[in-house]
């Protein structure tokens, strides 16, 4: 007992960057993969390369792999991140290939004949896509975009790579410390409360939309 009270505070410390990184990421590739799905399903074929080609590289290699090369790779050609931002730009150029071919899918699963009708009603492309199209579109993505966060939550432990104290490297320079296996007990606990709540908070969403 009196570990876990020694070890708590640092835990907790390395859990705010988890949380930190894991919010900025969320509010940022959501918004950023349906852009891009869109610019790819309507955008003209040379432009719907390039994206493929993009998506094709990060759903390629693994996220690990691309830390290492934005972090030790891009100085070698002028280009410097700190830690923070370098694991920032990483997990966002990752995850917006992700959810952009989630929202692709969901694009797609639209009847033509929706496209059709609002063409022929009047309601103007923008309008119709805007009020008629995405609502549908969410619903559909929502339990693949689910999957996607809650994996997030746990992927953020992966830039222990650069050296970042986030809450695995709290626990795994305690566990180091103190010669015992409870930090790591700990931190997995912490993982479960976190996804946990993560899990209520898109079950609410899931529900609110299941109109």
């Amino acid at each position: 007992m009196d570990l876990i009270v020694d070890i708590t505070p640092n835990l907790l410390e390395g859990l705010k960057t988890t949380l930190l990184l894991f919010l900025i990421i969320v509010s940022v590739t959501i918004p950023l993969g349906f852009l891009i799905a869109c610019v790819r399903v309507y955008a003209p074929k040379w432009i719907s390369w390039i994206i493929q080609v993009y998506i094709y590289i990060m759903r390629g290699t693994p996220l690990l792999l691309q830390l290492m090369v934005v972090f030790f790779g891009l100085p070698l050609v002028g280009i410097t991140f700190d830690r923070f931002s370098a694991a920032v730009f990483t997990f966002i150029i990752n995850y917006a290939a992700y959810y952009a071919e989630i929202f692709r899918g969901g694009i797609l699963s639209i009847p033509k004949g929706q496209f059709e009708a609002i063409k022929v009603l009047g309601i103007g492309k923008i309008n119709g896509f805007r009020k008629i199209i995405i609502p549908q579109v969410m619903r559909v993505v929502l339990p693949s975009v689910g999957n996607e966060v809650i994996a997030l939550v746990k992927d953020t432990s992966l830039i222990y790579i650069l050296g970042i104290g986030e809450l695995l490297r709290a626990g795994q320079i305690a566990a180091n410390t103190y010669a015992s296996l409870i930090p790591y007990a700990a931190v997995g606990v912490i993982y479960l409360i976190v996804t946990g709540v993560v899990t209520l908070l898109l079950n609410a969403i899931e529900k609110k939309s299941n109109y």
